[in-house]
């Protein structure tokens, strides 16, 4: 006999582990701006990620690494202003956190204070852990990333799966079990093989949400810019596009200028 799955009017860290125990899948998206995450908070998604991605598909850079805190804030604090029942997690940026536990707590901080924000996301495993021990003692909420790390590109030198090695798929295993030994409610893994991020879900009690890992977590994240479509440059295997919103967009901008420039628009009826 099926167990009807509980309808959460607010999403919290506990709604997430919760979810977890019931086998109710996750559903995360990025959102970087206030239209854009009202969009997404109707629809039904349970996280937005206010992801440092915003480096890339907001102010064009090739990497996450040159987004600032201020400018995180600030994207942040227009998603907070616009959702009535996902959770908010924000990235702390490249350099905000790695140095200095004392600065990952500031950072941390200064994202709630000024943001709004419900928790916040950080890349790495034990080379971090006094940095998440720090902020979560100051009672922050905190969400690890494992596998693939953005913000490390140049040390892994490309964007390919993680963890096909056995040592360092060992070491993968090892710092999700850190990280929920230290307190974080959620876990980001991203680009690693399925079956091992099937291995980690299992072996934590806290949710394991995929980008490129596979049906066998918790939950799934995507880029909102990239599952719509809006950048049609971007085609990984784990992409799925739900529309086709650069071709469909282009096209309707392509008639709003024909329009003006034909005096079609505005007619009569669109004149006071």
């Amino acid at each position: 006999m099926s167990v009807a799955k509980k309808d959460y009017k607010r999403i919290t860290t506990k709604s997430l582990i919760e979810m977890k125990a019931d086998g109710q899948k996750i559903s995360m998206l990025t959102a970087y701006d206030y239209t854009m995450a009202k969009i997404v908070d109707a629809a039904g998604v349970d996280v937005i990620l206010v992801g440092d991605s915003a480096s890339n598909v907001m102010a064009g850079h090739e990497t996450t690494l040159p987004i600032t805190l201020d400018q995180m804030i600030y994207h942040a604090s227009g998603v907070v202003r616009a959702i009535h029942r996902a959770l908010v997690v924000v990235d702390l940026p490249f350099g905000s956190y790695q140095s200095d536990p004392k600065e990952a707590l500031r950072s941390s901080i200064r994202i709630m204070k000024e943001s709004g924000g419900h928790a916040v996301k950080l890349e790495g495993g034990s080379e971090i852990k006094e940095s998440i021990k720090r902020i979560l003692n100051a009672g922050i909420p905190v969400m690890g990333h494992l596998g693939l790390t953005p913000q490390s590109i140049y040390k892994f030198g490309t964007y390919t799966v993680r963890a096909k090695e056995e040592q360092e798929a060992a070491k993968l295993i090892e710092d999700a079990k850190l990280l929920e030994n230290l307190g974080c409610f959620a876990l980001v893994i991203e680009k690693v093989p399925a079956h091992l991020a099937e291995q980690v879900a299992k072996s934590i009690s806290i949710p394991v949400i995929g980008i490129g890992a596979g049906g066998g977590v918790d939950g799934q994240v995507l880029v909102i810019h990239d599952m719509l479509g809006m950048n049609n440059e971007f085609s990984p295997r784990f992409l799925r596009r739900y529309m086709n919103l650069y071709e469909e967009m282009t096209t309707a901008i392509g008639q709003y200028v024909t329009d003006v420039k034909s005096s079609d628009f505005p007619n009569e009826k669109e004149q006071y």
